[in-house]
């Protein structure tokens, strides 16, 4: 809608997990290295936690991307919400495993521990990622995982598990010790700072072919001081401000029309 009037090929600042958009930051490395390092060094499972918006989606895309096929067979959970026997059953589809929708609990977990036998005879590793993790609902299902972490050859786990929340998942495996202890790695991804705040925004605008001067100077504090640095709050109002900047034939964004923009997301008058 403004990507003419911008000189934009595409929209920069779309809420989609879109790899080639990534920004990284030095959270965003060190969690992405952790995460590989849990999966290449078979360490059967970790934990990143991170606000809500802070990109941990879009690390998990870029993640899934990285892994080469013929050496890793992927499992991507995207709803957690599912009961213990269900969620097995999906990650058997997943890992490209059949069953019945209507077999029991037990007879999912043996065919999986079959599965995850299969796909090591092959000379690949399953990794499992459970996106929201926070939302999980019963403790069952948190069991189930440390259960699957049983699934063990003599020198090595037949699986990489690897949860993926809000802040609120932290308590809620910290309640359960069984699971906690077997957490190889863990990692807590926080918000971008005013410095990486304006890296992120230009890096995006140039991602998409723009001019990395469409945002003024004075716009940046701005940005941070209503995103607080999460990069799905500092999409929304970057979306909003070059909308709002082409209706008005600004030359620029600026911090004027910042604050403009971040009454109107707010609901409150400028």
């Amino acid at each position: 809608m403004y990507e003419a009037y911008w000189k934009l090929k595409e929209k920069p600042f779309e809420n989609t997990p879109d790899p080639k958009f990534i920004f990284w930051s030095k959270e965003h490395e060190e969690a992405v290295s952790r995460m590989l390092y849990s999966i290449k060094e078979k360490k059967g499972a970790m934990l990143i936690s991170g606000e809500y918006g802070c990109g941990k989606t879009l690390l998990t895309r870029y993640l899934l991307q990285k892994l080469a096929e013929d050496k890793y067979q992927l499992a991507l959970v995207l709803n957690p919400m599912l009961s213990p026997a269900q969620l097995i059953k999906e990650i058997i589809f997943q890992l490209g495993g059949t069953i019945s929708r209507s077999a029991v609990k037990a007879t999912a977990f043996n065919k999986l521990n079959e599965l995850l036998i299969n796909i090591n005879r092959n000379n690949k590793l399953a990794v499992i990622i459970i996106d929201e993790a926070q939302a999980i609902p019963r403790t069952a299902s948190f069991e189930e995982f440390r259960l699957m972490l049983n699934f063990q050859l003599n020198d090595r786990f037949l699986l990489s598990l690897i949860l993926i929340g809000q802040p609120e998942l932290v308590p809620k495996i910290s309640k359960l010790p069984q699971l906690e202890q077997r957490l190889a790695l863990r990692y807590h991804l926080k918000a971008l700072n005013e410095a990486e705040t304006k890296e992120y925004i230009i890096h995006r605008i140039k991602v998409a072919g723009g001019n990395p001067n469409i945002f003024a100077g004075d716009s940046f504090l701005e940005i941070f001081n209503y995103s607080l640095g999460i990069p799905r709050k500092i999409n929304n109002i970057c979306d909003f401000a070059l909308l709002a900047g082409s209706g008005e034939n600004v030359k620029n964004i600026n911090q004027v029309l910042i604050k403009k923009v971040a009454a109107d997301l707010e609901g409150k008058e400028y």
